[in-house]
């Protein structure tokens, strides 16, 4: 049994901790929505940010609400090079040694040492869907597409399980690019040796030892 598992692109976007929020718009104010996204409970939010990085900026930077512990800034390959900063591929909200920036508000600025990456692809899922896919939290799984004639397989996922997501897989723009998935792609977690669940680097690491033997 394969379940399909909606595709949606990631944009460049900037999650906020309050203490940075009111540095940058106002002591008490809060986030404005503007748009429900498809996790529940998150937002797009009014408000906007310029992004300053060594070598470029990025303006009216989207914010998603609603306001987080940490600081993040979740970009493309592509956007890194733009910005001049390392490419630090991470889980949301593991930026300890992740590349800085200086965020830019029409009330101010704030500078920060940390905060940059490019977000590991993953999917959201509940509790009983990852029991009917067989799979659990932290999990990494290959997933693999259909879209045109530009068919991917996607390693390295991580499966992300809790009661307040909604079924999606999310990817940044790069690899949306790549996908050329238009509105309605989707993919299936793809199962290997005997239905298991394989590692791609274990894989790659098989694959060059029967070649090399």
């Amino acid at each position: 049994m394969y379940y399909k598992i909606p595709i949606e692109t990631s944009a460049r976007h900037l999650h906020l901790c309050r203490e940075d929020f009111e540095k940058l718009f106002g002591e008490g104010k809060d986030l404005t929505p503007v748009k429900e996204l498809s996790q529940p409970g998150q937002y797009l939010a009014k408000e906007r940010l310029n992004v300053i990085g060594p070598k470029g900026m990025f303006k009216n930077v989207a914010i998603i609400g609603p306001l987080r512990s940490v600081t993040q800034m979740e970009i493309s390959v592509t956007d890194a090079r733009k910005l001049g900063v390392p490419v630090v591929i991470r889980q949301s909200g593991d930026i300890d040694g992740t590349p800085g920036m200086t965020l830019v508000s029409d009330m101010g600025s704030v500078d920060l040492e940390e905060g940059i990456m490019v977000a590991k692809r993953h999917i959201h899922m509940t509790p009983k869907e990852a029991r009917r896919m067989k799979v659990k939290d932290n999990e990494e799984v290959f997933v693999v597409t259909e879209s045109f004639d530009r068919s991917m397989i996607y390693g390295d996922v991580v499966v992300r399980v809790s009661d307040d997501y909604r079924l999606a897989m999310h990817i940044d723009t790069d690899e949306a690019n790549a996908l050329s998935g238009g509105e309605e792609a989707f993919g299936v977690i793809l199962k290997l040796f005997e239905g298991s669940n394989y590692n791609l680097h274990m894989w790659v690491e098989e694959l060059l030892w029967g070649i090399n033997r």
